[in-house]
């Protein structure tokens, strides 16, 4: 073997290998420290393009569960008021029987029909009432979508509580001012429409909830597969880790040996 000064390539090569530990010490302290695998987009080009539409599926379906559940608001307030409107015909109903009664003198009829005319003018308060400045009862209803790209939706059907047939209209009516002026019909008619009403409700509430559901397993599903691409396994990369410290540690030392290798020349020299 030539003994050389201006060349020394067994310190060339222990300056390449420590270089290359030592780059790959920095990106495994880089992955334990963020705690992510792709650091930099040259880690894995095509993971990072796939886990950002990962992440932001998931993101969307997050918000797509908040309306949904805004939905069920909606519809939880909209059964509140039909639980009242019901109990206001309950009592209508009641008066109506009570009104009935030969016995009663005109001013008995009169007192009836001040409370009639109260619960009436509840009854069309009840009509418009809303939810977040959105009508409770309207024709049209609402759409509300139930996956995270929108595609599938849910329509919230839309219930006219003031129609005269399909509703209270009946009672409400502004020819109408006294319990003479009602069947007892209209009043069961009435009470048959708001019960409709609270079933619609309560089967829609009951699909929103299930989708909601889907939703809630699709959106873990979303962010377990991103975990899987982009998520640093600890325990293998501590263990990578040790063997880039050990590496470089020895990749020190025998740089620092391959350097003195050339100090032979000059002993004899001497």
């Amino acid at each position: 073997m030539s003994v050389v000064i201006n060349t020394n390539f067994a310190a060339t090569v222990a300056s390449n290998n420590l270089a290359a530990s030592n780059d790959a010490l920095q990106k495994s302290l880089n992955r334990l420290s963020s705690g992510s695998k792709i650091v930099n987009p040259a880690d894995d080009a095509g993971g990072l393009a796939v886990s950002m539409k990962l992440s932001a599926a998931a993101t969307r379906s997050g918000a797509a569960i908040t309306n949904l559940a805004n939905s069920v608001s909606f519809l939880q307030a909209q059964d509140g008021v039909l639980k009242v409107t019901a109990k206001v015909l309950e009592r209508i109903g009641e008066l109506k029987t009570l009104y009935a009664d030969p016995t009663k003198n005109a001013d008995d009829l009169a007192n009836y029909d001040a409370e009639f005319v109260q619960l009436q003018a509840q009854l069309e308060s009840l009509t418009d009432e809303k939810f977040n400045s959105v009508p409770l009862f309207d024709t049209a209803g609402l759409r509300v979508p139930v996956s995270e790209d929108g595609t599938n939706t849910v329509q919230i059907t839309g219930k006219q509580l003031s129609d005269a047939s399909s509703g209270i209209g009946a009672l409400t009516d502004s020819d109408v001012g006294s319990l003479n002026d009602i069947e007892l019909s209209h009043i069961t008619d009435a009470i048959q429409n708001v019960a409709t009403m609270r079933a619609n409700n309560g089967a829609e509430q009951s699909r929103l909830n299930f989708a909601a559901e889907v939703l809630t397993v699709n959106k873990a599903n979303l962010e377990a597969a991103n975990s899987r691409i982009v998520d640093v396994d600890v325990a293998e990369e501590s263990t990578r880790l040790a063997r880039w410290n050990v590496l470089v540690q020895s990749g020190t030392a025998m740089l620092a040996q391959a350097n003195q290798s050339s100090q032979i020349a000059l002993k004899l020299l001497g």
